[in-house]
């Protein structure tokens, strides 16, 4: 165990899960899957218990790199916007295959869908909605040269499930199908010429 980690009693789990107030600078916890910390009184669903850690101050959450939660503000102060954002993006690199919405973003960034959606644009210049197409299309390009699985499979995998719908999407956004686009990343593989307009978008 860590120095800076309490354990976990189940007097300590009952604050969290019933948002007790009376705790509140007894201890924070942090949520591993987020990477986001709380103050137990926090309105914020719940973790399972085996994802969370616990802190007694703020500076220790903070040098283990966890974020501070955008709903509770457990360090008295509002997280950047830039932070928050990358938090996102951050869980979306990582989670893009499951089945991901504004509503689950904004679930376990501690925000609201509007707030998310509205700040991750001007930050990002895309929705939150298009950044998980565009993570899914690269993956699933990736996938295409690089394995393989047949194009149900890779679609699957992204988080496309849908493969009359992942075609299509994919056809939209990258000029090809996916058969397509392997089979031209192949043939340009064996001469040697990667610079024929589909490898880098």
């Amino acid at each position: 165990m860590r120095t800076s980690d309490l354990s976990i009693t189940d007097e300590k789990w009952r604050a969290i899960i019933e948002n007790d107030k009376s705790y509140d600078g007894v201890f924070l916890y942090a949520v591993k899957t987020t990477k986001i910390f709380c103050r137990p009184s926090c309105k914020s669903r719940p973790p399972k218990r085996e994802n969370i850690r616990l802190f007694i101050s703020a500076e220790q959450a903070l040098a283990e790199h966890f974020r501070p939660c955008k709903r509770c503000k457990p360090t008295g102060q509002r997280l950047p916007d830039h932070d928050w954002i990358a938090g996102v993006t951050e869980y979306v690199d990582s989670n893009y295959m499951k089945d991901l919405t504004l509503h689950v973003l904004a679930e376990i960034s501690h925000g609201s869908p509007y707030h998310l959606h509205r700040t991750f644009k001007r930050i990002m210049h895309v929705t939150p909605m298009e950044y998980i197409q565009r993570t899914r299309l690269e993956q699933a390009k990736k996938l295409l040269i690089c394995s393989q699985q047949s194009v149900a499979e890779v679609g699957e995998n992204v988080g496309l499930s849908n493969t009359p719908y992942f075609i299509t999407l994919f056809k939209k956004n990258i000029g090809y199908t996916p058969l397509q686009y392997r089979q031209l990343e192949s043939i340009a593989t064996q001469k040697g010429d990667t610079q024929h307009g589909i490898s880098n978008e």
